[in-house]
C-alpha cells in the first residue's frame, strides 16, 4: 500500500493536527512581536517607522498572499502549496532571527508574511475537505481555539524569551523558535497530509485577475500599515482611493472573465450567500478589535506603567486558556447554533472592554496586571464563542472546491482589520504619548503621575474606538441571526 492511501485511510484529525499547528505558528507572529518593539529600538536602533513595520510588514504581505495562494491550491496542489510555504517560512523566520540590522529584519518578516499567507488558505482548505457536517463544526471549534491560544499567547512568549535571554537574544529567539518548531512539522507534514484532493478541471490561474487582487489588498492596506502615530506622510492615504480604483476593475474583470465561462480568482457569486457576506464582514471588524486590545495593552503596561515584559506577556494567560477551552467545548454546537454564540461571544468581549478601561480609571497602576488579567479572564469567553462559530458559519454553504479561495479572502478580511485597527489604535496611541517626557532609556517615567495620566487617557481612547467596532461587528452578528431564522423558517 502507498504512502497516499495510507493517509486516505488514516484518521482526519492526525493530518488536521498538524496542519492546526503550522496555523498557530503563523498566528502567533503577527502578535508576539508586540513585546519586542521596544528591545528593537535599544538593540538595533530601529526607527517608530521600522518597528511599525516589523509588525505591520507581515500582517501585509499576510494579506496579499492570501487568495492567489488560496487560488493554487485549490486549483493546483495543497499539499505542495503548503509544503513550500512552510519551508519558506522557516527560512524566513531564521533569518528574521540572525537579523543584523532593522531594514533587513522588515524584509524578512515581510518574507515570512508572505509565506504565512501561504499556508493558512491550505488549512482552511484542507478542513473543507476533510469533515463535513457537524465533524466540520467540531473541527473549526478545535481550529478557533488554537487560533485564540496562539493569539493571546503571543506576548507571553516574547514576554518570557526576554525575561529569561535579555533584550537582543529574547527578541532573536522570539521569531528564531519557529525553525526548531517547523523542522519537527515538515517530516509529519509529507508523511501525514494528503495529497490527492477533489478535480476541479483545468487549472486555470486568471493571473491578471490574481495581479489586480494583489495589488489592490497592497494599495488598501498600505496606508493603515504606514501609520505609526509618529512623523507619518499625510500622503499615504492617498494609496487608499487608487487601492478602492484597482478593487474595481478587479471586480469588473472577475465578472466578465467568469462570464466568458472561465473560472475566476474569486467567484463573487460567494457573496450571494448571505452567511458568507455577513461572516467576512464581523471577521473584518473582529481582527480590527482584538489584536489592537493586545498592542495598546501591552504599549499601556510595558511603556506607560514600567512593568517588566514577562508580567506584561502574562496578562493573556487567562484569556488565552478561557477561550480556548470555550471554544473547543461549543466547537460542537456551532453547526446549529452559530449565530446565536457570534451574538453572545461579542457582547461578553465588549463589556470586557469597558472592563479595562475601568481598570486603567480606578485601579493603581502597581495592581493593573492582576486586574486586567482578571477581566481578561471572563473576555476570553468571547473569541471561544466567536472565532469557531463564524468560521463555521461563514463557509458553511461555500462548495467545497472552493473552500481554499472563500476561507483565503475570509482571511483577508482578517488581515485588513488587522492592520486598520493596529493603525488606528496605536496612531491615537502614540499622538497622545508624543509629548510625554523620556527618561535616558527613551522611556517615560512611570513614576511620573503626569506621565501616568497621560498613558492612561491614550489607552482609553484607543480602547474606545476598539469599542465601536465590536458594536458595529454586533449590528452585524445580529443581522446574520435574523438570515438565519430567514432561512430556517422557509425551510420548515
Amino acid at each position: 500500500m502507498t504512502v497516499q492511501h495510507l493517509g486516505a485511510a488514516r484518521s482526519p484529525w492526525i493530518p488536521f493536527a498538524v496542519a492546526a499547528s503550522v496555523a498557530v505558528l503563523t498566528i502567533l507572529d503577527v502578535v508576539k512581536v508586540n513585546v519586542v518593539l521596544t528591545p528593537l529600538e535599544e538593540t538595533l536602533d530601529a526607527s517608530p517607522t521600522q518597528t511599525g513595520l516589523v509588525v505591520a510588514g507581515y500582517v501585509l504581505a499576510f494579506g496579499i498572499a492570501l487568495v492567489p495562494s488560496g487560488r493554487l491550491g485549490d486549483q493546483w496542489n495543497r499539499k505542495a502549496m503548503f509544503m513550500i510555504g512552510l519551508v519558506t517560512f522557516t527560512i524566513a523566520s531564521l533569518a528574521a532571527a540572525l537579523a543584523p540590522t532593522a531594514t533587513f529584519l522588515v524584509v524578512t518578516r515581510i518574507l515570512q508574511g508572505i509565506a504565512a499567507g501561504m499556508l493558512m488558505p491550505q488549512v482552511l482548505g484542507l478542513v473543507q475537505t476533510l469533515f463535513q457536517g457537524q465533524a466540520r463544526g467540531q473541527a473549526f471549534g478545535i481550529f478557533g481555539a488554537a487560533i485564540g491560544l496562539g493569539t493571546a499567547f503571543g506576548p507571553t512568549i516574547g514576554g518570557l524569551f526576554l525575561g529569561s535571554f535579555g533584550s537582543e537574544l529574547g527578541w532573536r529567539w522570539t521569531f528564531g523558535m519557529n525553525v526548531p518548531l517547523a523542522l519537527l512539522i515538515i517530516p509529519l507534514a509529507l508523511w501525514l497530509i494528503p495529497a490527492p484532493q477533489p478535480e476541479t478541471g483545468d487549472a486555470d490561474l486568471d493571473l491578471v485577475g490574481v495581479t489586480l487582487m494583489a495589488t489592490a489588498v497592497l494599495f488598501v492596506m498600505l496606508p493603515f500599515v504606514l501609520t505609526t502615530g509618529s512623523d507619518d506622510q499625510p500622503a499615504r492615504w492617498l494609496f487608499l482611493p487608487l487601492g478602492i480604483i484597482v478593487a474595481l476593475v478587479f471586480v469588473r474583470w472577475e465578472n466578465r472573465y467568469r462570464a466568458a465561462g472561465k473560472s475566476p480568482v474569486l467567484d463573487f457569486t460567494l457573496f450571494s450567500y448571505s452567511s458568507y457576506r455577513n461572516g467576512v464582514i464581523i471577521t473584518t471588524l473582529w481582527f480590527s478589535a482584538m489584536p489592537a486590545m493586545f498592542l495598546v495593552m501591552t504599549l499601556f503596561n510595558q511603556q506607560g506603567l514600567g512593568h517588566d515584559p514577562v508580567a506584561v506577556g502574562l496578562i493573556t494567560v487567562p484569556f488565552a486558556l478561557i477561550s480556548a477551552i470555550v471554544a473547543a467545548v461549543t466547537g460542537r454546537y456551532t453547526f446549529r447554533h452559530a449565530t446565536t454564540l457570534v451574538i453572545w461571544g461579542f457582547a461578553i468581549f465588549i463589556v470586557s472592554l469597558i472592563g479595562l478601561v475601568a481598570i486603567s480609571v480606578f485601579v493603581p497602576p502597581e495592581h493593573n496586571p492582576v486586574a486586567m488579567a482578571i477581566v481578561l479572564a471572563i473576555a476570553g469567553i468571547g473569541p471561544g464563542f466567536i472565532m469557531s462559530a463564524n468560521q463555521m458559519r461563514t463557509l458553511i454553504e461555500v462548495p467545497m472546491h472552493q473552500g481554499g479561495v472563500a476561507g483565503s479572502f475570509q482571511q483577508v478580511g482578517q488581515r485588513l482589520g488587522n492592520a486598520i485597527g493596529i493603525a488606528i489604535g496605536s496612531a491615537i496611541f502614540y499622538a497622545m504619548v508624543a509629548a510625554v517626557p523620556r527618561q535616558a532609556s527613551g522611556l517615560p517615567d512611570p513614576n511620573d503621575p503626569a506621565s501616568v495620566a497621560t498613558y492612561a487617557g491614550a489607552f482609553q481612547m484607543a480602547m474606545v474606538v476598539l469599542i465601536l467596532f465590536s458594536l458595529t461587528a454586533l449590528v452585524f452578528a445580529s443581522l446574520d441571526h435574523r438570515a438565519r431564522k430567514r432561512q430556517l423558517a422557509a425551510q420548515s
